[in-house]
């Protein structure tokens, strides 16, 4: 495995203290962050987050930022309950959620800061499938298609839906995250969620598949059977492309790849946003979280998306955010 989970990261580090001028180039003011930061939430935005603190590793130790990825929907809880500083995401925060901010009496910045392409990937032994429909999808792993068993279950509800079918006689061996993530919530929402309007079904997944909340499990089990079926962010392909195949994804305009190139233009139909949400009752008791947050959205920051293996925002997007942000503090 190349990469090695950033879960629960502790950085003891002195916090350069950044602002973004007009370039969004941070530059150090002279005086030193003290205190700690709590950043939890997505295991997608996980690395990101992480390679931002970790930078900050060429001062002396001044504040302590502990990153952690239990999931988007765990996140969001502790947020909500005035537990953490920052709360990395892989969906937009949900009504119910909003809900349970407000009666906390939590306020709160969203910050768009990364694209990512929900990738669905097999062995690359599994020589039999190289697209799917949204259609196909829904009879391979929509609330329908409990029980099946063989890829060619799913075959007749793949066609009675509008897909291609044509699945072979094998194992289907489904391993992807669980309900307290985000990258479920979003492949849900994006892949299943007309078709099961349509039909009047539940908009979610089959009960029946091995849920985890570690993409490295998710890797590890999908790369190692031959007729496998899951989905994770793109980084987690990137980095492990060498022993998975991502299958392109028909959204109704034809089979499209995922590639940073389609995923910035939201020509692959499985991209989503990333974000991170600030607390701004944390803001005014924890004047390091400031620094921080200025010091993550500044080029030097930033490059942490790229870095991790997701998609930056064109300069237009990412100039909104940072204004977001400014008007924020």
């Amino acid at each position: 495995m190349k990469r090695a989970k950033l879960v629960a990261l502790i950085f003891v580090l002195n916090l350069v203290v950044a602002a973004c001028g007009s370039s969004g180039t941070a530059t150090t003011s002279g005086s030193t962050g003290t205190g700690s930061i709590i950043v939890s939430g997505s295991s997608t935005v996980e690395p990101i987050s992480a390679r931002v603190a970790e930078a900050f590793m060429a001062a002396n130790p001044g504040v302590g930022i502990t990153v952690e990825g239990p999931g988007t929907g765990d996140g969001f809880a502790r947020f909500c309950a005035g537990e953490t500083d920052i709360s990395d995401a892989s969906r937009p925060i949900s009504d119910d959620e909003k809900a349970e901010c407000t009666a906390s009496g939590i306020e709160y910045v969203e910050l768009h800061i990364a694209t990512d392409g929900l990738s669905v990937i097999t062995s690359p032994d599994n020589a039999d499938v190289t697209c799917l429909s949204f259609a196909d999808l829904y009879a391979l792993v929509g609330p329908e298609s409990e029980g099946f068993a063989n890829w060619s279950d799913a075959n007749t509800l793949a066609v009675e839906v509008g897909g291609n079918g044509g699945f072979p006689e094998v194992p289907l061996v489904i391993t992807a995250p669980g309900e307290e993530s985000g990258t479920y919530d979003s492949f849900v929402d994006l892949a299943l969620g007309d078709i099961a309007d349509e039909r009047g079904t539940d908009t979610a997944a089959r009960a029946d598949y091995q849920a985890s909340a570690n993409d490295n499990v998710i890797v590890d089990n999908v790369s190692g059977n031959p007729t496998s079926l899951g989905w994770v962010g793109y980084a987690f392909f990137e980095e492990n492309s060498d022993v998975l195949k991502a299958l392109e994804v028909d959204g109704g305009d034809g089979c499209v790849a995922p590639t940073p190139e389609t995923i910035a233009s939201f020509e692959y139909p499985l991209s989503r946003p990333l974000f991170i949400y600030i607390s701004i009752n944390k803001l005014a008791e924890n004047p390091a979280l400031t620094l921080f947050v200025d010091y993550y959205l500044s080029d030097e920051g930033i490059a942490a998306v790229s870095e991790a293996g997701y998609v930056e925002l064109p300069s237009e997007e990412l100039d909104q955010t940072r204004a977001t942000w400014s008007s924020s503090t």
